[in-house]
């Protein structure tokens, strides 16, 4: 709990407004890679708090269009439009299709998790799977040469999505943001270039 007060990030996302922490690793992300410009369209997978979505409405601003979704509620966020349900379910995915009015995507962003139960391999299976599924929707919606920006732990399965994301992407690199705490298996992978 110490090291969390204590957190420099947690300090700078205090006063600057933003949900959590997490919004220092997508700043560095797509300042970085230049993934962003006004006036885009965006998918905010796994949204909640809501940190992301926040940098994400701040840099398309009132022409572009921000969908986040995710399994937890989350607090309305003016310019972004809320979605909440599973996935992995039709249903949510559907709903999310339509939300996005046939506008081509410009970027989707990944920060899914699952719901950890303790026993490693069976964590690591379930995160590579929301990952695996993440790659699909982005595939099908991402306009061409559009990017994604996906969270991935370490383990078992990610060499092969690393892979299948090269399969999709022109360009794909491994980053470890600043702000993403050194003990965390958390790593993200840039897709740039939808083929």
């Amino acid at each position: 709990m110490r090291a969390h007060v204590n957190d420099p990030y947690v300090k700078q996302a205090q006063a600057q407004g933003y949900r959590s922490r997490a919004a220092f690793k997508l700043i560095e992300l797509i300042e970085k890679d230049r993934l962003l410009s006004p006036g885009q369209c965006v998918v905010d997978l796994g949204a909640t708090p809501g940190s992301w979505s926040q940098v994400l409405a701040k840099k398309v601003g009132l022409r572009g269009r921000v969908i986040a979704l995710d399994i937890l509620e989350m607090d309305t966020l003016a310019g972004v439009k809320f979605i909440h349900g599973d996935f992995r379910e039709d249903a949510v995915l559907a709903e999310l299709e339509a939300a996005l009015e046939n506008r081509p995507v410009d970027l989707v962003v990944s920060d899914m998790s699952p719901n950890l139960s303790g026993v490693a391999a069976a964590d690591q299976a379930r995160s590579m799977y929301l990952c695996e599924l993440a790659l699909d929707f982005s595939s099908k919606h991402l306009k061409k040469n559009g990017n994604m920006v996906i969270k991935v732990f370490q383990g078992a399965g990610f060499p092969e999505f690393q892979r299948a994301m090269r399969d999709s992407f022109k360009s794909v690199v491994t980053r470890k943001p600043d702000a993403s705490r050194g003990r965390s298996s958390e790593t993200y992978l840039v897709g740039k270039g939808l083929k």
